[in-house]
């Protein structure tokens, strides 16, 4: 492994506004403790000179963290987003349909009779928020339909997120926005050009419908979508000029695929394309309330991931083992001196 310099930049105290004054003064044990550490090393692993890549799991779009993400994006906090399928749509989703949106408080307290009437209404249930199909899937569906056919008559292949950023950027949505636009990361993201890695979007409303169009025979080349195979070809490309310039942190909220699959691409390099020279990730946090058990590895603590060669004995590792929809935007508030 080569040898990099001592990084001595001088570092100022953090900016704090009123949630981070409150956090830091109130935070001070157990998951709270761990919290503050994980913002304040982020904070520390950005002033030195560090790029960070965020991973996406769960439903946080439908929890709309665009409300912080979108912030973070716009302040150069976040350098490369690698998210589930879902949380790419349900950002856009969520853009065109929100007063459409449903709140059930009482989600713990539906029987199924309960269930099947919102199916009946076409009110897909996230946890306590119902996702409409007809304003916010079909609504999506209709454009991407015409990106899709439209690259396939041209024989041209494209990644699922740059699809959806054809879609926006055609400004055919714009009439359909209900919420204030700088609170959507996915056009924080497509402004600031920050890259966006989406492994498995097959599994997705989008991926299903885009399937669905190819048995109709509306799409003739399955390929018209590009693969994760194509995704990780990309990201091993990007994280090894990243690295050339600056260290690259990963910052995981949830578990699965979102996480699980960027971060292989340091194994990737140093053992299957045997470039030893390639550095470690220089940060990681995971927040997750999955606990380490028989089949949970999204429970794994971060010193697992040194045996796998993901991390490194220096590492800044931090786990929380919290509710995202909680901890996140804290974390982001604190680093935004909100």
């Amino acid at each position: 492994m080569a040898m990099t310099k001592k990084n001595t930049t001088k570092i100022s105290p953090p900016k704090l506004g009123p949630v981070g004054r409150y956090i830091t003064h109130h935070y001070r044990h157990f998951n709270s403790a761990a919290l503050i550490d994980a913002a304040e090393s982020y904070r520390v692993f950005l002033a030195k000179g560090g790029k960070m890549m965020i991973s996406i799991a769960g439903a946080m779009s439908t929890a709309e963290l665009g409300l912080s993400l979108a912030e973070m994006i716009r302040k150069d906090m976040i350098h490369l987003i690698t998210c589930t399928g879902a949380n790419l749509e349900e950002d856009v989703f969520n853009l065109v349909a929100h007063d459409f949106y449903e709140r059930v408080p009482h989600y713990r307290d539906l029987t199924p009779k309960d269930e099947h009437a919102l199916l009946a209404r076409h009110m897909n249930r996230v946890t306590d928020t119902c996702i409409p199909e007809m304003e916010a899937m079909r609504r999506i569906e209709s454009a991407m339909l015409k990106v899709w056919t439209r690259a396939d008559k041209a024989k041209k292949r494209f990644f699922p997120h740059e699809f959806f950023q054809q879609v926006l950027k055609s400004g055919e949505l714009k009439k359909h926005y209900q919420i204030d636009t700088k609170h959507s990361w996915m056009l924080a993201a497509m402004e600031k050009n920050i890259p966006i890695v989406v492994p498995g979007w097959e599994d997705s409303t989008l991926g299903n419908m885009f399937a669905a169009a190819v048995i109709r025979g509306e799409i003739n080349n399955v390929h018209t979508v590009r693969t994760g195979i194509e995704y990780m070809t990309w990201l091993v490309k990007h994280y090894t000029k990243t690295t050339k310039q600056a260290p690259l942190g990963m910052f995981q909220i949830g578990g699965g695929i979102a996480g699980d699959f960027p971060i292989c691409v340091v194994p990737l390099l140093h053992q299957d394309l045997e470039q030893a020279d390639v550095p470690l990730w220089g940060y990681f946090c995971q927040i997750s309330d999955s606990t380490t058990s028989y089949g949970s590895y999204s429970g794994a603590v971060p010193n697992e991931k040194i045996t796998w060669g993901k991390l490194g004995i220096d590492t800044p590792k931090h786990i929380i083992e919290s509710d995202a929809t909680i901890v996140a935007p804290l974390i982001f508030a604190y680093l935004l001196g909100w």
